[in-house]
């Protein structure tokens, strides 16, 4: 008996995606490319965000001795926001490590003739509910910590 998909919001929304980026990037190449444009973006914001986040640390601290009065709530503040930070550079760090990783993809060339065939097993995987990859990753969404069941 094949295993139902889940129908929660958030699985719904990823095989939405999933199918949107396979039948929008149905090669390898273009696949590689969304890919690395997708990390780049994510660190570039991820990195911007911790940029912002350094600068109202140091300005919070520089107004702390202005405002003894606050001193709790500041303090509790900074503790946050240095921890937000701390996860933010453990995830740039990451991110830094998936982009190595991701270079070597594109050493990889294929022929035209394989990229037919991606094409043709691109159409057929993106309208397939039960497919076994998207099964796996669903089971993974639901087993990530991070991503609380709705």
């Amino acid at each position: 008996m094949p295993e139902e998909p889940c129908q929660c919001p958030d699985c719904l929304r990823f095989y939405r995606e999933h199918d949107r980026l396979i039948r929008e990037f149905p090669t390898l190449r273009k696949q590689q490319e969304i890919n690395w444009a997708a990390l780049q973006s994510f660190r570039t914001l991820c990195g911007r965000v911790l940029e912002d986040l350094q600068k109202q640390m140091n300005s919070n601290s520089s107004s702390k001795t202005e405002e003894n009065s606050n001193m709790g709530t500041i303090e509790k503040q900074e503790e946050s926001i240095a921890q937000v930070i701390s996860e933010l550079e453990n995830i740039n760090a990451h991110l830094y490590s998936i982009e190595a990783l991701m270079e070597r993809v594109f050493d990889v060339k294929v022929p035209e003739k394989v990229e037919n065939k991606f094409r043709e097993i691109a159409g057929e995987l993106a309208p397939d509910p039960l497919n076994i990859d998207r099964l796996r990753l669903n089971r993974l969404l639901h087993q990530t910590p991070d991503l609380p069941d709705k």
